[in-house]
């Protein structure tokens, strides 16, 4: 799924506002594109299927962007996280190097899928968390993290008529997050909503190639085989299993 400010750069009609500047030198505007409109009218002649269509201005989409991810932000769990950096994750354990070049780079440039497979405590939280603080460090692009049970309850938390926003709308945000960061996948209640709530958000993901990562200590007998599939799918994502000593149980940083 393009995103709106992609949408916009392929336009290549020219746009203006539909109106001739008649305002004063000494107003000024906080764009300077749209004098603040948010909309600009397709300059195209009568007949071209562009006449007379609005299209959002840069501006417009940004504030629309920056709100999102924003808005994701909120939902997420990185609030309580924010220590979990690549600063303070200790590669040199043995085992965990190749997982952890894998996640800076994956965090300078997201794109594809990383599967982050190994037992209890062997970092695999650590660095997921530390991919999206990464990003939120370096952009303004909407991240969402949370646990997979928690990712469940919080959609249906959303069926309660006084909690405000409707199911579909939240959905639709959760699975179009430029980058979702899922955690413990497999440990969740296999109800049959959940299951195909799950493979909806991963078919939707996988079929749009969306940036994503997942990480699991569960036997594979536990993941959703449609969804299993996908993460092991070669041609977008890199699955890396992590064969380290439970870090709670040693001192030191991860």
């Amino acid at each position: 799924m393009k995103r709106i400010s992609d949408v916009i750069k392929n336009v290549s009609i020219p746009i203006n506002t539909g109106e001739s500047d008649t305002s004063s030198e000494l107003e000024t505007y906080k764009c300077a594109i749209c004098k603040d409109r948010q909309w600009l009218r397709v300059d195209a002649e009568p007949g071209h299927p562009n006449f007379g269509r609005l299209f959002p201005c840069e501006c417009y989409v940004r504030e629309r962007e920056d709100r999102l991810a924003g808005e994701l932000f909120d939902l997420s769990q990185l609030q309580a996280l924010s220590d979990m950096t690549f600063a303070n994750f200790d590669e040199s354990v043995p085992g965990i190097r190749p997982a952890y070049d894998a996640a800076v780079t994956f965090a300078r440039n997201p794109a594809g899928w990383i599967f982050f497979h190994g037992s209890y405590g062997v970092g695999k939280t650590h660095l997921a968390v530390a991919i999206a603080n990464e990003v939120l460090r370096s952009n303004t692009m909407g991240v969402y993290f949370r646990v997979v049970p928690d990712l469940l309850d919080q959609l249906r938390a959303t069926f309660d008529p006084e909690h405000g926003v409707a199911y579909d709308e939240r959905f639709q945000q959760i699975r179009n997050a430029h980058l979702l960061i899922l955690d413990d996948l497999g440990t969740e209640q296999t109800t049959p909503w959940a299951r195909e709530k799950l493979y909806q958000l991963f078919n939707h993901r996988y079929n749009e190639q969306l940036p994503t990562v997942v990480t699991s200590n569960q036997d594979y007998k536990h993941i959703d085989q449609r969804i299993l599939s996908r993460m092991l799918d070669t041609r977008l994502s890199q699955r890396l299993f992590i064969e380290a000593e439970d870090y709670r149980l040693t001192p030191g940083p991860r």
